[in-house]
């Protein structure tokens, strides 16, 4: 009885905590205008671009890719990409504000710039979106003060630490506290993004574009506490991770890119291979010239196919959905690297779904 008492509990807590308010047009607006705001000097790739690519193949809203300063911004753990605004010119086409502001981790989290034009746009009404350790962006931005919040479940006791006025939750995809919104782990960048269509054009259209993708389920549930490392069951993946830099050279990985390739497919294959640490990935094209993915994210190719020093391109695979591209990415992974390093891929981006 105790236990489904609990149960019970742990359920309605989840359904509370990741109910995302639904959209509110404060500025009559024919589409809402969602920023998905990065830092020049390192910007996680999924955490970036999936919400990118799911929102804008929603075509629910108008989806800009924003970036702190002029010029190329470096993705991390690969990609370069060149976004359409800064936060500079942002601000002077849309002096209001955004409707929805996305913020992905980043290597610097306490940078002046963007820390304070995320305050900012809260400040104007936004709603602000973190992916994963974004959450770090925001919690110095002050805007998750006596709030509930979520992130990566590693900087959890780092969170609880330095921002002791927010209550951190643990277990839960993604949290919806007012106009703060914040989600767990690298891979919540999916359900939150889908969780964002629906909250924008309702539960049909975030179905259909769930399906589309090949994408089942967004809903909260999560369980972070079975990524801590533990012995006998996942210990050893994340020593793979030491051993593969320890005894083996990284294998240069080249990922081929053309004109209107899909943003979430790329982000999700690109960012699996680069965390093996067995493989350093760069793209790949006809030129290195810039081009466009499905949606307009504009890509730096690193490499044209036809430079001598090119990296060899993975073969092709058969083709899947997009929502299906990193199940894809870590099979192909744990053929050619061991079922091991597969799984510190899957740990390292809070992954559920390998095992």
């Amino acid at each position: 009885m105790r236990s489904l008492l609990l149960s019970l509990l742990l359920f309605c807590r989840l359904a509370v905590a990741g109910e995302i308010p639904t959209y509110s047009n404060l500025h009559a607006r024919a589409q809402p205008v969602v920023a998905v705001v990065g830092y020049n000097g390192g910007t996680e790739l999924t955490d970036f671009a999936i919400p990118y690519g799911v929102l804008a193949r929603s075509g629910s809203a108008q989806v800009i890719a924003v970036a702190t300063q002029s010029g190329p911004m470096t993705m991390k753990p690969a990609l370069r990409i060149q976004t359409q605004d800064t936060i500079a010119t942002f601000d002077a086409r849309f002096p209001d504000g955004a409707d929805y502001v996305i913020v992905p981790a980043v290597v610097k989290p306490n940078d002046a710039t963007l820390v304070a034009w995320v305050a900012s746009q809260g400040a104007k009404g936004a709603t602000i979106v973190s992916i994963c350790d974004g959450a770090l962006v925001v919690a110095n931005a002050g805007l998750f003060k006596g709030r509930r919040a979520t992130a990566h479940w590693a900087t959890g006791d780092y969170r609880r630490e330095h921002y002791p006025d927010t209550e951190w939750l643990s277990n839960v995809r993604y949290v919806a506290d007012g106009r703060v919104i914040s989600s767990a782990g690298v891979s919540a960048a999916m359900p939150t993004a889908l969780a964002l269509v629906e909250a924008i054009a309702g539960n049909a259209r975030a179905s259909a574009v769930a399906r589309d993708i090949g994408v089942s389920d967004w809903s909260t549930m999560h369980n972070s506490d079975i990524f801590h490392p533990r012995l006998g069951v996942n210990l050893g993946a994340y020593l793979t991770g030491y051993t593969n830099q320890w005894f083996h050279s990284a294998e240069r990985i080249g990922i081929t890119v053309a004109p209107g390739v899909d943003e979430v497919s790329l982000a999700f294959t690109a960012d699996a291979w680069a965390r093996s640490k067995r493989s350093q990935v760069y793209t790949v094209a006809a030129s290195t010239t810039a081009l466009s993915s499905q949606h307009g994210l504009t890509i730096l190719p690193d490499y044209a196919a036809t430079d001598a020093d090119a990296p060899p391109a993975l073969p092709a695979t058969a083709a899947v959905l997009p929502g299906q591209a990193l199940d894809c990415a870590l099979e192909e992974l744990a053929q050619r690297y061991g079922h091991r390093t597969a799984f510190l891929v899957a740990l390292e981006l809070e992954y559920p779904s390998y095992r």
